[in-house]
């Protein structure tokens, strides 16, 4: 059981009153440290469905001891590590994440919605100073520990603890000298009998995006599942869960939409247990109509873990049986032409493991990177599936 510094006290998790030690400390604002190593590593306090959990802070994983539940392995092996320290920076004094984004908080005139940018992230950002925004959306899940699985959570994760997490991540991100959580909107699930609480909180929440006269009008952010798609007289709606009205956008956007996202969108057509996570900049009309600004899409199995394509759902299957935990490899910018490691299992033994699925179409330079990637991580045991072997090997 893992030991906590917090304020002058040691606490082990396992002792009977310590979530009233952290809500203590979470009202006094108290960060708790991790003595798994000589120099404890910082942590921060979460509130998710009245309880009281400790969580690593931003990209602090690898400061942690190989067998600690919150070690991490290293960014390098995803497509996150490009973007540290150029569009994610740590603000040293609060452990906060600064992010650059490349995409607009603001609107002027009637600029036509884009399917994330409009310009698909297809190729290798040579110089990754700006977040798009599927790798923000990606960034926001693995932050949230979204893309951590283990066998014993098996029926403990529903829409509830997804937005609990998202929203935990964003308080813990800086956007534009402010909280992300602060424009951040995650549909709340829905209750009967908590209909006006939950209506009145939703209110309040989507007054920043309501059009309030000439000008720039301020956007805010959505992180949403999907529920379906319809037409509209001018455009089309998409219908999230757990809210009783449909974002719009307009007919270009959706026909870009379907280009860019058909692979998300024929793997969720599949199958009735997959969820289609939308992310989206998106104002609200004096009539008080929501429309899209800016669209991203993301895949995730019935664990809510994403997966880019059917040989990673395969191995996302194999993994989710296992009562180690492995975390899921996201690509946020990183071009479909490059490695990354598509798992990892932190707690393998005695070695963590990276594993690596090598596409079919895989060429000389793709051979190259990857190759440079298990080198430079050495203290990584590597696991590979060459697609073009045939089946996958036996998990290590």
């Amino acid at each position: 059981m893992r030991q906590f510094l917090i304020g002058s006290q040691t606490f082990d998790e396992s002792s009977p009153d310590f979530q009233l030690h952290l809500e203590r400390a979470y009202e006094q604002k108290l960060r708790p440290l991790c003595r798994c190593r000589k120099a404890p590593v910082p942590m921060y306090i979460a509130r998710m469905d009245d309880q009281f959990l400790i969580k690593r802070m931003p990209l602090s994983g690898r400061d942690h001891d190989t067998g600690c539940p919150s070690y991490e392995p290293p960014y390098e092996l995803s497509g996150l590590g490009p973007l540290i320290g150029n569009a994610i920076q740590i603000d040293a004094a609060t452990g906060a994440a600064v992010l650059k984004l490349d995409f607009s908080l603001s609107k002027r005139g009637n600029r036509s919605a884009s399917a994330s940018s409009s310009a698909p992230s297809e190729t290798v950002r040579s110089d990754p100073k700006k977040l798009s925004l599927k790798a923000t959306l990606h960034y926001l899940w693995e932050t949230g520990e979204l893309t951590e699985w283990t066998a014993l959570w098996a029926g403990r994760r529903g829409w509830g603890r997804v937005r609990s997490s998202l929203l935990n991540a964003a308080r813990q991100m800086i956007v534009r000298g402010g909280p992300l959580s602060d424009i951040l909107f995650v549909p709340e699930v829905f209750h009967q009998e908590d209909k006006d609480g939950i209506s009145a909180r939703r209110a309040a929440i989507l007054a920043g995006a309501q059009a309030t006269g000439p000008g720039p009008r301020k956007l805010m952010m959505t992180v949403a599942e999907v529920k379906e798609f319809s037409s509209a007289r001018d455009g089309q709606k998409i219908v999230v869960r757990h809210l009783p009205f449909p974002f719009m956008i307009d007919e270009g956007a959706w026909k870009r939409l379907n280009v860019r996202y058909e692979t998300e969108l024929e793997l969720w057509r599949s199958n009735e247990e997959f969820h289609l996570i939308l992310i989206a900049t998106f104002g609200m009309s004096g009539a008080g109509i929501a429309s899209v600004d800016e669209v991203a899409m993301m895949m995730v199995n019935e664990n809510w873990i994403p997966f880019e394509n059917v040989h990673e759902l395969r191995l996302l299957e194999r993994l989710s049986g296992l009562k180690r935990r492995s975390v899921k490899g996201l690509r946020f910018d990183l071009s479909r032409d490059r490695p990354i490691a598509s798992a990892t299992l932190p707690e393998a033994r005695p070695a963590p493991v990276a594993m690596f699925i090598v596409p079919t179409n895989a060429d000389e330079d793709y051979e190259i990177a990857l190759d440079e990637m298990i080198a430079a991580r050495a203290e990584m045991t590597p696991w590979i599936w060459r697609l073009a072997d045939g089946e996958m090997p036996r998990l290590p």
